[in-house]
């Protein structure tokens, strides 16, 4: 690969990603455009315009972007349209960040004539394929840099050497080994490593930061209504919220509840096992009444073929094929299915759990005439169901008579 002349670079402002701004300056000999997204990670992020600045990045070269909208408009909000799960309890929060990272490093680069995009990313992670993978979907002719891969500070105490060397600023927490590492967005906080690397040992209390211990929350449930307008929540209280306002007021509410814990041991698409904890309060809460909701809304085979396709729908995510023709046509058919998933949720808070207790629609399927025990006025005829029977039991009548022979 030939040397890039300007790079955009996915830019947090921490230790790591400025030690990756100085070394493409260093080893490519190039300009760098910072990139940082506000994904609704809870940081303040003027600190990495400064951060930038005072390593000689122009302030033109210097992007800084609230995209949570776009984030859960165009991407949290279709993936929860499919319940997308990946093995069977993650709700891939950090997933589903970075095609959306990857889309606007791309497009910045467009934009400022970068012919290079670079991540800091490492090379045992699930993360460098995301942002790769998003990024030749986009441009193919993109380069795209991952230093990780690349450099020869392969330990600590090189990347403060290297800090130190060019006047890089560190944190005083930095200078020891940090005990976890976070990703955090609008959707869920993921914390790795170090005390947690031992997956037989519980994770220290410290490592939650959105939500409060099951047993310290409420000892009074909470209940509340949550509106949905074609497989999206609209509402919550009877208020029409934005898809960013809903999410983060969710997040508030599981998180003051303690729901959205999780403890993962989980399969990497590069080949290794990690273990990881995970918060996604108002995530957790969503799944429940968007599958609320389609009880009464979905027909029985659409919403069993739904289930059918949610795995691989949940593994291309996961694996950073967001941009991929298979994703895309699932994510048709889903959308056709949510046509009519429309109504409301009522939903129990308590101590850890989020619980449908009540759901109603104007395009529900739930006939009460055809299910009561009471006398239905011949809405169903209970004679029916016999030669339905018999029909369906043709086939193992059949294998029984001439297993028998045997």
């Amino acid at each position: 690969m030939s040397a890039p002349k300007k790079v955009v670079l996915a830019y947090s402002g921490g230790l790591d990603t400025s030690i990756i701004l100085k070394w493409l300056e260093i080893e490519y000999g190039c300009e760098v455009v910072t990139f940082t997204a506000d994904l609704g990670q809870g940081e303040e992020l003027d600190p990495a315009r400064k951060k930038a600045e005072l390593l000689g990045i122009k302030a033109e070269n210097i992007f800084i972007e609230d995209v949570r909208e776009e984030f859960v408009r165009d991407f949290v909000f279709p993936m929860f349209r499919a319940n997308a799960v990946y093995e069977g309890l993650y709700l891939l929060g950090t997933s589903i960040a970075r095609p959306l990272i990857s889309k606007r490093l791309v497009e910045i680069a467009a934009q400022v004539g970068a012919d290079a995009v670079a991540h800091g990313a490492t090379g045992k992670g699930n993360d460098q394929v995301r942002f790769e993978l998003s990024a030749y979907a986009l441009n193919p002719d993109i380069k795209v840099i991952a230093p990780w891969r690349e450099w020869d500070l392969s330990s600590r105490t090189k990347l403060l050497e290297f800090a130190e060397k060019h006047q890089i600023p560190i944190a005083k927490d930095k200078r020891g080994e940090a005990p976890f590492s976070v990703d955090a967005n609008l959707l869920h906080t993921s914390s790795e490593g170090k005390v947690l690397e031992d997956p037989s040992v519980e994770a220290p209390d410290y490592v939650y930061q959105r939500t409060i211990s099951p047993e310290k929350a409420p000892d009074n449930a909470e209940f509340i209504e949550i509106g949905y307008t074609k497989g999206d929540p609209t509402s919550l209280n009877g208020t029409n919220l934005t898809p960013a306002e809903m999410l983060t007021a969710l997040n508030e509410l599981g998180g003051k509840h303690g729901i959205g814990r999780l403890d993962l041991v989980e399969g990497r698409f590069v080949g290794m096992k990690s273990r990881g904890i995970y918060e996604t309060p108002g995530g957790t809460i969503m799944l429940e009444a968007h599958r609320g909701i389609e009880s009464i809304t979905l027909d029985r085979g659409a919403a069993h073929l739904k289930d059918e396709l949610m795995p691989k729908y949940a593994e291309l995510i996961y694996n950073g094929f967001w941009y991929s023709p298979e994703r895309e046509m699932l994510q048709a058919l889903i959308d056709v299915s949510q046509e009519h998933v429309n109504g409301t949720v009522r939903l129990k808070l308590f101590k850890g759990s989020v619980q449908t207790i009540g759901r109603w629609s104007k395009d529900s399927l739930y006939s009460e005439a055809h299910v009561t025990f009471e006398d239905d006025a011949g809405a169903y005829d209970q004679t029916d169901a016999a030669g339905f029977i018999k029909i369906n039991a043709l086939r193992l009548k059949l294998l029984a008579a001439r297993n028998n022979k045997t």
